[in-house]
């Protein structure tokens, strides 16, 4: 009966290649990344070459094709060093796959052999500053003419922006509401395109955000993603996954701060004994480990679920993105209490993760809309 909670040799090896990945390339160097705000570019570039800028693209586009739990694996661990750098890394892969999944064939041979290799990167442009958990309110507009659109409005909180080249964009072609909204391919160096400062941020420093600017851009109607009016159909289809892997940064990260804290504690004497030895820490280190497990176990069923495609793939992306975020985030704060005033200082590794787990409550769907998904699925 537990076979089927087992990983498959297959999906053992992918999380193994991560996870030696990120102790080589991410782990050392993630807090001078962090203090920093330095932007690890040839470390992303570098995870393209074992295939993790094309998780889930298709073969045929020169991805690697696998579901969405091997791509929640791979986050998870490369979290475990830096949630920051592998959340950057799944919006890259988001947007590459809603150009493979929905593109025609010339979008695809266009855009698609750099983004595999990141010799190009993607950003995801939803959100806007008047239009958050409201997306279908987007104001960002595409107005048809002859073989082109001409796009006026901007995008905020946009991972990426600025220094990535492709912008998988949401705009309005049509009608007020969702069945007005179509999916445009933006280049960086097209003409009106402009970007705003980079955003001070609590955590996230190792990836740049900016607000993206149109200004009467031009963009060929052959970078269209799908039909017009098929823009909130994708963008949904796409977080999905994007919710999946979020939480899967969340894992990690908390995975990480409950090791550090288990060692620690088996270190730090107070009243002539190992802090580890009062029943109070093993209580704490028990229930962090217990709810990382079953939160772990929830993502991975709606990875299973939204690979299969199944009817409730959508609420169950949402419950395990919900509670996969607030455990990782809960886990974090433990784990800072246990190592007192030292997890408080920037020597510690502690005090990073708590800083860069709180945005993924927000991102990707705040947990309050999670829980609006639920709610109204389980109702309907």
């Amino acid at each position: 009966m537990t076979d089927q909670f087992q990983l498959t040799d297959e999906q053992r090896e992918i999380q193994e290649l991560a996870r030696r990945f990120t102790a080589d390339r991410i782990t050392p160097f993630a807090a001078e990344w962090d203090e920093k705000h330095i932007f690890p570019r040839d470390t992303i570039k570098a995870a393209a070459e074992l295939g993790f800028a094309a998780i889930y693209v298709s073969e045929e586009s020169g991805g690697i094709a696998l579901g969405r739990l091997e791509a929640a694996l791979i986050m998870e661990a490369m979290a475990y060093g830096c949630p920051s750098t592998s959340a950057f890394i799944s919006i890259h892969n988001m947007a590459s796959w809603m150009i493979d999944r929905y593109g025609d064939p010339d979008l695809k041979a266009r855009y698609l052999p750099d983004l595999v290799t990141m010799d190009r990167l993607a950003s995801y442009c939803l959100t806007e500053p008047g239009s958050g958990s409201d997306a279908a309110a987007l104001k960002t507009r595409a107005v048809r003419d002859g073989d082109e659109y001409i796009v006026t409005g901007s995008k905020q909180f946009i991972s990426g922006g600025g220094e990535n080249e492709v912008y998988v964009t949401m705009v309005r072609t049509g009608e007020e509401g969702p069945k007005g909204i179509s999916c445009l391919v933006i280049d960086k160096d097209m003409p009106g395109v402009s970007f705003g400062a980079n955003e001070r941020k609590l955590g996230w420093h190792s990836q740049p955000t900016r607000q993206v600017t149109f200004d009467q851009v031009r963009v060929p109607v052959a970078n269209r993603v799908g039909a017009e009016g098929e823009g909130f159909r994708i963008a949904m289809t796409g977080l999905d996954g994007g919710r999946l892997n979020i939480g899967a940064c969340s894992l990690g990260g908390a995975q990480r701060c409950l090791d550090e804290a288990i060692g620690y504690v088996k270190d730090r004497k107070q009243f002539n004994k190992a802090i580890a030895d009062f029943q109070a820490t093993q209580f704490t280190l028990a229930d962090m480990a217990t709810e990382l497990e079953a939160s772990r176990a929830l993502l991975y069923l709606a990875a299973a679920k939204v690979t299969a495609d199944a009817p409730d793939k959508t609420r169950f992306a949402a419950m395990a993105k919900r509670l996969a975020t607030d455990t990782g985030s809960a886990v974090v704060d433990r784990a800072l209490q246990l190592h007192g005033g030292y997890g408080y200082l920037m020597d510690y590794p502690i005090e990073r993760f708590w800083r860069d787990l709180r945005v993924h409550s927000i991102l990707e769907g705040t947990n309050q809309v999670m829980r609006m998904i639920v709610g109204r699925d389980l109702l309907r």
